[in-house]
């Protein structure tokens, strides 16, 4: 969608999670992403601050919207994993905010399909960060083309944004947001 112009830039506080990044990157054709691995406590984003367009977060998160394709999994989910979870979401969101440029955008995308994760994490965000706003979900949507009614249909609307169900969309549960800066 970038036509191979402009900078992508990748990073995770866990370096572990980078480790599958570049052959991904190569599968896909991307020739134009920087991967940044975490060095201490040096941040490692901060020659970008105010100047990205977008930042997409793919949120840690307690992984509820796979459940269908890993059943297992729920019961690997320890007490007390939920909040630990949403501390480290409401962390990643503020390192993203003063990332973002006025007019710009974070994607904030969890694989859950809790409220706790998705919309009270946004509604959260935009309290302490008033100046984000939520774009609407069949804005966001829009990027779909052709496919975008057909989705906004399926998928479950809030003031938030969209999630996906395994019976809605016949996918994994995710939940996407999309909010702007003034």
């Amino acid at each position: 969608m970038m036509d191979g112009k402009g900078r992508l830039i990748a990073t995770d506080s866990d370096k572990r999670q980078l480790v599958p990044i570049h052959e991904r990157l190569s599968r896909a054709g991307v020739h134009n992403c920087d991967v940044r691995t975490p060095r201490g406590e040096d941040e490692v984003l901060s020659d970008i601050k105010a100047s990205a367009d977008l930042v997409q977060i793919d949120a840690p998160c307690t992984g509820t919207g796979t459940w269908r394709r890993n059943p297992d999994a729920k019961w690997r989910m320890r007490p007390g994993a939920l909040e630990v979870r949403l501390k480290d979401q409401a962390a990643v969101l503020a390192r993203a905010a003063p990332l973002v440029k006025s007019g710009g955008r974070i994607a904030y995308i969890t694989c859950s399909v809790l409220a706790e994760e998705n919309g009270e994490q946004v509604e959260a965000f935009i309290a302490r960060h008033p100046e984000f706003s939520v774009q609407p979900p069949e804005q966001t949507a829009s990027v779909l083309w052709d496919k975008a009614e057909a989705f906004t249909e399926a998928a479950l609307q809030s003031p938030e944004g969209l999630l996906m169900t395994p019976r809605r969309t016949g996918t994994d549960g995710f939940f996407v947001s999309v909010l702007k800066k003034a």
